[in-house]
């Protein structure tokens, strides 16, 4: 196994993915309430999965703030990561989300303004 390889298999190990139908409301709703968390949403429902990466992201955001948002969407069951060589391509979990939540993320998709 390469450097590269065992660093991003190091890497992927720290993904953690809550089920969706295992979130409390509070930590969705959380979620959600931010506007560059509702921007990444937004993007990824707009694209077919597992095509956009993290650094293809338009954000008003340090790189360490990005990686933070897509933490909080992970562990609120909203969007799914897996690595793919130096990418990290990111998959909206709706039909999941929309079974644990109902009409939640058809709201936060429709919010007029698609710039946080």
């Amino acid at each position: 196994m390469s450097v590269r390889q065992s660093s991003n298999t190091a890497r992927a190990r720290g993904l953690s993915h809550v089920p969706p139908g295992e979130v409390a409301l509070q930590d969705a709703l959380s979620a959600v309430a931010d506007p560059v968390r509702r921007s990444i949403l937004r993007e990824l429902a707009a694209v077919p999965e597992w095509t956009k990466a993290c650094g293809t992201f338009d954000l008003p955001v340090a790189k360490a703030t990005r990686s933070h948002h897509f933490a909080v969407l992970r562990a609120a069951g909203l969007i799914e990561q897996r690595d793919e060589g130096p990418r990290r391509l990111n998959r909206l979990r709706r039909p999941e989300f929309d079974a644990a939540f109902p009409g939640l993320l058809d709201l936060v998709l429709r919010e007029p303004g698609s710039s946080p």
